[in-house]
């Protein structure tokens, strides 16, 4: 009996990302732009989504289409924040030679991959406006699935059904 309860209290938090929990803040980082720096944290009261992303994976290129669409259709309810690990200006000079206009954060070290314990990507994470992970997706998603668990979390609703692709 008390395995199962452990198991049970286990399986209701992982995210499918080690150091990732369900109803838990997420890690905090610095998100550049061109006033200086901002943090994750700075972004609480809004709905965030953090997507782990490379020029070179043709599944996440696609996902950015969606990633754009939360932005024009939930305004500024909503964060987008994009992490890629490859090298300075990989990431940047696909974002602009493609004309997507999405808040880009370089991470070559791939310190905030290993902090949030990214196995592969595409992965994205949505936060609720207290700064709690509410989805995680690790694989591609679609546009249902991403706004969704955007308006699940503008809610204050965990993501409690599960989609291709989600990890609970």
């Amino acid at each position: 009996m008390l395995t199962a309860l452990v198991l049970a209290a286990l399986t209701a938090t992982a995210t499918g990302l080690t150091t990732i929990r369900f109803d838990a803040p997420a890690p905090n980082f610095a998100i550049p732009n061109a006033h200086g720096m901002r943090y994750l944290s700075d972004l609480r009261g809004k709905a965030v989504v953090i997507d782990f992303w490379a020029s070179w994976c043709h599944v996440c290129t696609a996902e950015l289409a969606d990633f754009v669409r939360a932005q024009q259709t939930y305004g500024n309810r909503v964060a987008v924040v994009t992490i890629s690990d490859e090298p300075h200006d990989v990431a940047a000079a696909y974002l602009r030679q493609t004309n997507i206009n999405l808040p880009l954060i370089e991470d070559p070290e791939g310190i905030i991959h290993r902090v949030y314990s990214v196995p592969k990507i595409p992965v994205t994470l949505v936060l609720d406006p207290a700064g709690n992970v509410s989805y995680v997706s690790v694989g591609g998603e679609s546009w249902e699935e991403l706004s969704g668990a955007i308006e699940r979390a503008q809610a204050g609703s965990p993501a409690s059904t599960l989609g291709a692709g989600v990890l609970q």
